[in-house]
């Protein structure tokens, strides 16, 4: 046989393998654990009603942003679900964060006022990085429909064992960013979520966040958010969330 006619024939047998291969991948995407698809249709499920269920009630939502563990400020809303379907806040304490009136100040204090101003604006930005931590773990939960399917059409869930018998978990890789991981934690008797453990970053992945998110049942059984913190881990900056006081409309 010639040799252009051997690499020709070569390449069509690369090529073959290639397909076969990719095809393989496919199948074996689509038939992942049975597990993984159950649990993902218990998500989807419930937190749709969940949602329909929230968009029944106002709640309280108390925040604490603390700065190498030393507590900056603390602030309270009454929430309830927009028509978008996202929550809208109501400032409980607008009063008391809106800066006192300045006293007169004998002269030669001018140096007192700038070390203030420059106090100011240290708590501006560790008021705005701490929005922006709390927006991205609001991006993570409650999870996603489309990005659950869209996570599991990709081959990115896992399943683990849970730490108690009647849990369940799933470990979830590239969920919103390169690189990151959410592990949800299920209630396999209730089918829902109890938790979910979040490793991310803002614009890189040398600003980590890591996130931590508590679930818990109203009497109706609607399952809510109850708690959740973030953490900046560079700047050692941290946001504590608490949910409470839900009342029905």
């Amino acid at each position: 046989m010639a040799r252009n006619e051997f690499e020709k024939y070569a390449s069509i047998l690369f090529g073959t393998l290639l397909l076969f291969n990719a095809f393989t991948v496919s199948q074996t995407v689509a038939a992942q654990n049975p597990e993984i698809q159950q649990r993902l249709a218990e998500i989807k499920e419930n937190s749709a009603k969940d949602k329909e269920n929230l968009a029944t009630y106002t709640w309280q939502e108390q925040d604490t942003i603390s700065l190498k563990g030393e507590v900056k400020k603390q602030e309270s809303f009454q929430v309830r679900m927009g028509p978008d379907g996202k929550p809208q806040k109501i400032p409980l304490n607008a009063g008391q964060s809106q800066q006192q009136p300045a006293q007169a100040e004998p002269s030669g204090r001018r140096g007192g006022r700038v070390k203030e101003h420059v106090v100011e604006k240290k708590k501006e930005e560790y008021k705005e990085y701490a929005d922006k931590i709390a927006a991205l773990a609001h991006s993570y939960a409650p999870p996603d429909r489309e990005k659950l399917q869209e996570a599991f059409k990709q081959g990115n869930i896992n399943p683990a064992p849970g730490a108690a018998a009647d849990q369940a978990r799933l470990v979830i890789k590239n969920y919103l960013k390169p690189n990151d991981s959410m592990t949800l934690t299920l209630n396999k008797e209730q089918k829902a979520l109890q938790s979910v453990e979040i490793a991310s970053y803002m614009d890189s992945p040398s600003d980590a966040v890591k996130i931590v998110v508590q679930f818990a049942k109203l009497p109706d059984g609607t399952n809510h958010i109850a708690a959740m913190t973030v953490e900046g881990v560079s700047k050692q900056l941290k946001v504590d969330v608490q949910n409470s006081n839900y009342k029905k409309m």
